[in-house]
């Protein structure tokens, strides 16, 4: 008996010890490793300083503006920026608390977000008129502002964009367990635990192969090194409700306004495939449905427009084929505003 309790301890002890390594470990990392250093500039907006990233010459095209969803940031745009600003100018952001952005004391509703982009804008130099371009969640974000500045606006871009109704229409049933995940995975960043561990074994996060180097190297730094971007996503997905309620509530009609919606036709992977199956969901309706809602996007006008593409709803944008054919619209679009 006297020798099982001695193993024990020595487990115990020796667990123990692996603990308090680990934990030095990460804070050296996290003390030790250098932040990236943002590509773009940082803007003052009411004493919250944004990051933006401007590119093209000014010229009588209207300004295209892109906003991405609620896990993306700027690099995700690489392709559609590289492609478009050498004929127009391109402007991409991080709002309040995403990535290179910091975050705001203010009071958060649905408006706010398109205020503050607002103000960025006119702090930065850039006028209107505006192109919209809204990636996933993006889309509803850029369908308040332009209800808030229409005259601005000159036309609208759906890239794979959320719908105000998917929530009770889709079944979206993992969003809570998932926040869970991310909350507790925001801890062992902030530890520099994720970071050690993705640099030692490599993979633990999964990088868009898409994009080139230097952005896969940011995200990988932005995500792994610090919780506050596993944290900013947690606060996005419990507002996404309010800002779909106010997308559908004030902007049900675009008129004539030149929209373009482009949707990501690649079926479900076969895990996804499978994880619907065991929820009893069917993939294929499932898909359906999304196609549905895509293509009353392109109803809010008159004049819309609608592109099935051959992706993924993240390869739709990071993939540079699929970013030429977006691309290519855009322009078309912007020639026939003027």
């Amino acid at each position: 008996m006297k020798l099982i309790l001695k193993i024990i301890k020595w487990i115990g002890k020796i667990l123990a010890g692996l603990i308090i390594l680990i934990l030095i470990s990460g804070l050296c990392f996290r003390v030790f490793s250098s932040n990236p250093i943002p590509p773009g500039k940082l803007v003052d907006v009411n004493g919250t300083k944004l990051h933006i990233r401007a590119e093209g010459q000014k010229n009588d095209l209207p300004t295209l503006i892109l906003e991405s969803g609620a896990g993306g940031d700027t690099d995700v745009f690489h392709w559609i920026t590289i492609g478009l600003k050498k004929n127009m100018r391109v402007v991409r952001y991080d709002r309040e608390g995403k990535w290179f952005s910091e975050s705001s004391n203010d009071s958060i509703t649905p408006e706010f977000y398109a205020h503050q982009l607002h103000q960025l804008l006119e702090k930065s130099g850039e006028k209107p008129p505006y192109i919209l371009a809204g990636h996933s969640m993006g889309g509803p974000y850029n369908r308040i502002f332009r209800d808030l500045y229409p005259n601005e606006v000159k036309g609208m871009v759906f890239l794979d964009s959320s719908h105000p109704e998917q929530i009770d229409r889709l079944a979206q049933t993992d969003s809570p367990k998932k926040q869970d995940v991310q909350k507790y995975m925001s801890i062992l960043a902030d530890m520099g635990i994720l970071g050690l561990v993705d640099q030692l074994f490599g993979s633990l996060l999964n990088v868009n192969n898409d994009l080139p180097k230097d952005c896969q190297t940011r995200y990988r730094a932005l995500y792994l090194n610090s919780g506050k971007i596993l944290r900013r996503m947690v606060k996005e997905y419990n507002f996404v409700d309010k800002i779909l309620l106010q997308a559908v509530g004030q902007v049900s009609d675009l008129d004539s306004l030149p929209v373009l919606v482009f949707t990501a036709a690649e079926e479900y992977s076969g895990f996804q495939k499978e994880k619907y199956k065991r929820q009893g969901i069917d993939p294929d309706k499932e898909l359906q449905l999304w196609f549905e809602l895509q293509k009353e996007l392109k109803e809010l006008s008159k004049n819309g427009k609608q592109f099935f593409i051959d992706a993924n709803h993240g390869s739709i944008i990071t993939k540079k084929e699929n970013a030429e054919i977006i691309n290519k619209e855009i322009l078309l679009m912007a020639e026939s505003i003027n």
